[in-house]
């Protein structure tokens, strides 16, 4: 059964800081004195509603300490802006780095909080002309702001995620490159990324982004891993996950304690490999 509970904190997330930044992370704390592995991604990084996320179940099978850097709905801007992230993960044995949704990233036709990536600040005049027909002021969320201008014009839509996709493999490449030593890129997911090129609709996770946009920015990646859940961890469900009654829509969307074992187990195999080859860095 599900672990619901009536009010908020129904599951401790031992909430830190590292240094100087201002992003509060989930933890247990680790010490960053000893050699230690690093994960950087968004929402299932962090392993919202999940007693045991994949950084803790790679630390339990390599012993290594996992420092989890995940973000709450992260794009790659809030890493990119935050120099204690990257200092950290640029000492770090090996830095796992989640495929991000395109969404949450400021961009030609939009800008979004510099920490709370998902927050939409401002429509650009270049998107105000091209939907004419919206009004910006009732968005608060990019993939709220997505869905509806998908549903108004799906083809007017494809100049948008033309842009973001664009933008995208730019940012993931930066992040990529300002993270010095091993990077694993890393795509975790119930279905393996889209091998369409062009376009594509606003309501799959990870948003906008496919297989033809990960091979642009992988070759700045020592290693890339594909982990798409199983059907175990399909109809696992809201098992063994901790939420209220009111987070349960929120729960439902995001992978479980089985989807994060399989990710954790993947990545102890992959980082073995890695950690084997070290010296041939890009």
């Amino acid at each position: 059964m599900a672990y619901a509970y009536p009010g908020e904190g129904s599951l401790d997330y031992y909430p830190c800081h590292y240094g100087a930044s201002k992003l509060v992370f989930r933890g247990p704390k680790k010490s960053l004195s000893k050699p230690y592995v690093v994960a950087i991604g968004g929402t299932e990084t962090y392993g919202k509603f999940v007693p045991r996320p994949y950084a803790a179940v790679l630390e339990s099978i390599t012993g290594r300490g996992v420092v989890n850097l995940g973000w709450m709905n992260a794009g790659p801007d809030v890493f990119l802006n935050d120099f204690e992230v990257l200092d950290i993960a640029s000492r770090a044995e090996v830095t796992i780095v989640q495929v991000l949704g395109a969404q949450n990233l400021s961009n030609p036709f939009y800008s979004v909080h510099p920490r709370r990536n998902d927050r939409f600040l401002r429509a650009s005049t270049r998107l105000r002309n091209l939907y004419r027909d919206v009004d910006f002021t009732e968005f608060h969320f990019t993939r709220h702001m997505l869905q509806t201008l998908f549903q108004v014009s799906p083809h007017r839509f494809a100049e948008v995620s033309a842009a973001l996709q664009a933008t995208w493999v730019e940012r993931m490449r930066q992040l990529l490159c300002r993270i010095k030593g091993p990077r694993l890129l890393l795509w975790m997911g119930d279905v393996a990324p889209s091998q369409a090129k062009l376009g594509g609709s606003p309501y799959s996770d990870p948003i906008l982004v496919n297989a033809a946009m990960i091979e642009q920015v992988r070759d700045h990646a020592n290693a890339y891993l594909e982990v798409v859940s199983s059907h175990e961890a399909a109809i696992e469900g809201t098992e063994n996950m901790a939420f209220s009654p009111m987070e349960r829509p929120a729960a439902e969307g995001v992978p479980g304690p089985v989807a994060h074992q399989e990710v954790g187990r993947a990545l102890a195999a992959a980082i073995a490999q890695l950690l084997g080859h070290k010296g041939q860095t890009p």
